[in-house]
């Protein structure tokens, strides 16, 4: 009688909001300056739960989503050497929808696009924890040019 939690990942889609998601940075390191570009995307995946009511019984379908962002910055060195890295973070704003995920996709997609300041706020800093992670690459390759 009791009615189980059925999941399913319905699948990911790429949510672009208006004028894209950028952030720039100039970082400064010992071996020159270097201008740094994030570009992200925003990926959504939903999962559906619950269940269809039977014979007069409420439905018990829900549509959960979560949205991350699927990251590529490009580092130019003052020395011309480009540095490029691929990275994502999966969950930046999260919600549910009644019903069917497949009947929901649009309203989830004005929920996510209405959360844009997040989104934006969330690239900034994944861009300053990154930071760190640029500095050891050049740190490399400034190493790696200074034994060749």
């Amino acid at each position: 009688m009791a009615f189980g939690l059925v999941g399913l990942l319905l699948g990911a889609a790429l949510v672009a909001p208006p004028g894209g998601m950028t952030h720039s940075a100039r970082i400064d390191h010992r071996s020159g300056t270097v201008q740094t570009d994030y570009v992200a995307d925003v990926q959504v995946t939903h999962q559906q739960i619950g269940s269809v009511g039977a014979g007069g019984r409420p439905s018990t379908l829900r549509c959960l989503w979560r949205a991350g962002l699927v990251v590529e910055r490009q580092a130019r060195h003052a020395s011309g050497s480009t540095l490029a890295r691929s990275f994502t973070h999966d969950k930046v704003v999260e919600g549910s929808r009644p019903g069917w995920c497949s009947a929901q996709k649009a309203a989830i997609a004005e929920d996510v696009a209405s959360r844009g300041e997040a989104l934006q706020a969330r690239l900034v800093q994944l861009a300053q924890e990154d930071h760190p992670v640029l500095h050891a690459e050049i740190d490399r390759m400034h190493g790696a040019t200074q034994a060749g």
